[in-house]
């Protein structure tokens, strides 16, 4: 992890909490082998602790499971039962960062995902769309973060075979996710 701080226009050390009503986490996964999915989880919370340096930021987060929405109950009903999320065992899942380094003029953010109860290493790319004080005087901040991720090495692997050849549910997930947080007082 690189250590010298960076200068971020409007950036403020401090307490950042995610504004729900302002974010989404979507996804999207092949289908048939033809075609992409998307969908979208309800964020439960996320906090970002900034300190003067952002390369030493830290980020916890947490979605509801439960709250997948792919536009098609049969399938959102699928994709909550044992076949895939479990979301009577497993009701959340949760990324907590490990460290933040700049490469090749790219901000990422590396951490820990948890998904069914299994742990694997991720790195989000970040994009920061910037800061702003909101009519009300909240001081505002907003990113786009995005990973892929194998969704077979977090015990998703449910699938059908297809009698023209390949599998229903592609293992390459796509994660993105569109953020704005208040700085806390």
């Amino acid at each position: 992890m690189t250590t010298t701080a960076l200068d971020i226009p409007g950036y403020k050390a401090g307490t950042w909490v995610l504004d729900p009503s302002h974010s989404e986490v979507t996804f999207s996964v092949r289908h048939m082998m033809i075609s992409k999915v998307r969908g979208t989880f309800g964020v439960k919370s996320a906090t970002l602790i900034a300190p003067e340096n952002p390369l030493e930021a830290q980020v916890t987060a947490s979605v509801d499971a439960a709250s997948i929405d792919t536009k098609d109950e049969g399938r959102d009903q699928h994709l909550r039962s044992g076949d895939f999320f479990d979301v009577e065992t497993y009701p959340t899942i949760d990324f907590r960062s490990t460290g933040v380094r700049v490469e090749g003029g790219d901000f990422l953010v590396d951490g820990e995902l948890t998904i069914r109860g299994t742990t694997k290493p991720v790195t989000f790319e970040f994009e920061f769309g910037g800061f702003g004080t909101d009519p009300w005087g909240n001081y505002k901040a907003g990113a786009t973060a995005k990973t892929v991720i194998n969704r077979e090495d977090f015990g998703l692997t449910w699938n059908a075979a297809l009698e023209t050849g390949g599998v229903l549910v592609g293992k390459d997930v796509t994660i993105t996710l569109e953020l704005q947080g208040s700085l806390q007082a």
